[in-house]
Order: C-alpha cells, then sequence, then structure tokens
C-alpha cells in the first residue's frame, strides 16, 4: 500500500498541476465565448440577432414563418448559463471541492474516483481526445479522413456546436442508457427514484454489469453511426471515432452521472470551439487555418498528456486493486 501511493504521489504532481492548467482554460472558455457571439464578426452578415426559426433545423416547418421573436443569442445564452450551473456543480462535488481534492492527491497520494465531479471530467475529457487523436491517426495511414460537416457561417456553426451537448447527451445517455437501465437494474418505480437514477446511474443496484457494459457499447455504435448518417453528417472517418467517444461518455455517465459525461460532451465542442474561433477573430483567419494555430497545437499537447497520465493512474488503481483483492482471497 506504501508504494502504491508512492507511485500515486510521482503520477499525482504533474497530473494536479496539468488538471489546475486545464481547469483555468476550461473556465476562461465561458467569457471568450461570449465575447465570440456577441462582441466580434463571427457572423459576417448576421449576428447574434439572427432569429432562431430561419435557421435550417426549421426549413420546411411551420416555425420558419411563425412571429417567434427568439434569436440565436437568446438561446446561446441559456445554453451558457446552463453549463456554466452544471460547471460550478462539477466544481463543488459530490463529495469535496476541486481544489481539496487535488491536494488530497498531491499530499497523500490518495484518489477517490468519486470525490470530485471535475477532476473525473479533466481525466476522461483528456483520455477521449487522447484516444481521438490515436484514431485519426492510423486512419490517415490508411487514407481514411474525417470531413467535418460544412456550414457556411461560422456563427451558426458555434451556435449548433454549443447546442450539440445537451441534445446528445439527453437522447443517447438519458433516454438510450439511462431509461433501460432503470428497467434493467431498478426495484422501484417511484417517478423520484427514476430522476435519481438518470441523473446518475451509480444510484442503481448494478450487481452484474455484462448487461450495461452490452448497452453502452451498443449505443457507443449508435451513436457514431449518427454522425454520419443523420442531416449534414461528417465523412465516414468519423464513424469509429465517435463510436469510441460514445463508449466512453456511456462509460462516464454509468460510473460518475450526466453531470462528468455532459461536461465532456461540452469541452469536445463548446471549448474547442471557443478557442478557435477567437484565434480565427484575433488573427482574421479562418476556422479551418485556426485550428492549425500554434495554440492549439499546445492545447492538444496539454490533453495528450494528461490523458496518458491519466491512463497510467487507471492501470496503476486497478493494478494495486486486483493485488490487494488476491491477498485477501
Amino acid at each position: 500500500m506504501q508504494t502504491s501511493n508512492k507511485i500515486f504521489q510521482a503520477l499525482g504532481i504533474p497530473f494536479t498541476a496539468l488538471v489546475s492548467v486545464i481547469f483555468g482554460l476550461l473556465l476562461v472558455s465561458f467569457p471568450i465565448g461570449i465575447f465570440v457571439v456577441f462582441e466580434s464578426e463571427i457572423g459576417g452578415d448576421i449576428n447574434y440577432e439572427y432569429p432562431l426559426t430561419h435557421l435550417e433545423l426549421f426549413n420546411g416547418t411551420e416555425l420558419y414563418q411563425a412571429p417567434i421573436d427568439i434569436s440565436i443569442g437568446d438561446v446561446f445564452v441559456i445554453l451558457w448559463t446552463f453549463y456554466l450551473i452544471l460547471f460550478v456543480i462539477a466544481i463543488l462535488g459530490p463529495k469535496h471541492g476541486f481544489l481539496k481534492s487535488l491536494s488530497s492527491i498531491i499530499s497523500f497520494g490518495k484518489y477517490d474516483t468519486n470525490s470530485n465531479y471535475l477532476i473525473n471530467m479533466i481525466k476522461w475529457f483528456s483520455i477521449l481526445v487522447l484516444i481521438s487523436i490515436l484514431i485519426n491517426f492510423v486512419q490517415e495511414q490508411f487514407s481514411i479522413v474525417t470531413i467535418p460537416p460544412l456550414v457556411d457561417n461560422d456563427l451558426i456553426q458555434f451556435f449548433y456546436v454549443s447546442l450539440a451537448p445537451l441534445v446528445e447527451e439527453f437522447g443517447f445517455r438519458l433516454v438510450l442508457i439511462g431509461v433501460p437501465l432503470f428497467v434493467i437494474y431498478s426495484h422501484k418505480s417511484s417517478i423520484k427514484y427514476l430522476i435519481k437514477c438518470l441523473w446518475n446511474p451509480g444510484n442503481l443496484d448494478i450487481h452484474d454489469s455484462t448487461k450495461a457494459i452490452f448497452l453502452i457499447v451498443f449505443v457507443g455504435f449508435v451513436f457514431g453511426f449518427a454522425h454520419i448518417a443523420l442531416g449534414e453528417s461528417w465523412s465516414e472517418g468519423k464513424f469509429v471515432q465517435a463510436t469510441a467517444s460514445g463508449i466512453i461518455l456511456g462509460w462516464v455517465y454509468l460510473k460518475y452521472g450526466f453531470v462528468v459525461s455532459l461536461l465532456i460532451h461540452w469541452a469536445t465542442n463548446y471549448f474547442i470551439f471557443s478557442y478557435a474561433n477567437f484565434i480565427s477573430q484575433l488573427n482574421f483567419i479562418s476556422i479551418e487555418a485556426a485550428f492549425s494555430h500554434s495554440l492549439m497545437s499546445l492545447l492538444e499537447l496539454l490533453f495528450l498528456i494528461t490523458g496518458s497520465l491519466s491512463i497510467c493512474i487507471l492501470l496503476v488503481r486497478r493494478f494495486y486493486s486486483k493485488r490487494v483483492s488476491d491477498l485477501e482471497i
């Protein structure tokens, strides 16, 4: 046990330093996003007052002609506020605050996986980024490219990527994973207990996780397929990456709940695009060129290192927990 604590301390010091940096970057992305939408020229000939009902999402529907005075700026502020509230919840709980949980890793080499939402969010987001980059690298060796859907306006694109985490996490995690898990494993039928379990499936008594894992993998494949088959979709190269992301998000939802899975999805969309659009506006370059900027490369390197350390911590924890179990037997 003493040896494991020393290893955790050795891994924990650089891990906590990187997590602290990422926390700062995540926090700063909130005012950056507001600046991009309301103070920059990201939309070109349109701005944040563009009517919500004029989006392609509503083309061909009665809402397109409806006199509803709601702009994309109004909806963006609602989304932004919702994500900020979840971010504050993640800082404070569920057991200990963000700083207290970090200090316990540095001081004692103790890593409580259920201590703080935000640490788990950063850990698994970094792992997701690492795996996504590795998948892209392997696919490129076989000339499989990943091309995003074409969007004519950067403001509308930023609005869509900010909306997607909430819609997709509600559909793919709450509905397609949370509800079936409740049906399979719950022995109660109250609405209050249903909501509690949808918020965090860890409240269920999942004694045999085989069905849960199968469900997560299945929904992960559906998530990947949806990215290449529905609407203005990605190219086929996105399927494997989106499937892997869907499986990770499903696992995180099962282990830590809706707050962590949604914030990871928020980070892959809003967080990354807020910085890319900010760089684009400051340097008067396209959003595509902004993704090749040195700052974005630095962010990528930061997540690669953090993701690698996170995997090392997971492996060490698994090794020593298995070793303790064997000794007890």
